[in-house]
């Protein structure tokens, strides 16, 4: 799997770690993601690869023009329950 614009990945280091998020823009060694919440459209956040665990999941471009369509694309993905 790449990392490309789109992709669902998990966080797996940092405040945010055992989140859902979208990646925005992949560069070789980071990558900015959003989630529509707690990092929105206006302010992604950059990760390392290195604690991002990609899915299989990638959300169509035309779904991630608000932070309202980012939130619904990881609804699947969020849980009562943390992920371990």
């Amino acid at each position: 799997m790449q990392l490309v614009k789109g992709r669902v990945v998990m966080s797996t280091a940092g405040r945010d770690r055992l989140t859902f998020q979208i990646v925005l823009e992949a560069a070789p060694d980071s990558a900015l993601v959003v989630d529509g919440k707690a990092r929105p459209l206006q302010r992604p956040k950059r990760k390392n690869i290195k604690h991002l665990r990609l899915t299989s999941t990638v959300v169509p471009e035309e779904q991630m023009n608000t932070n309202r369509e980012i939130r619904r694309a990881l609804r699947p993905f969020q849980s009562d329950e943390a992920v371990t």
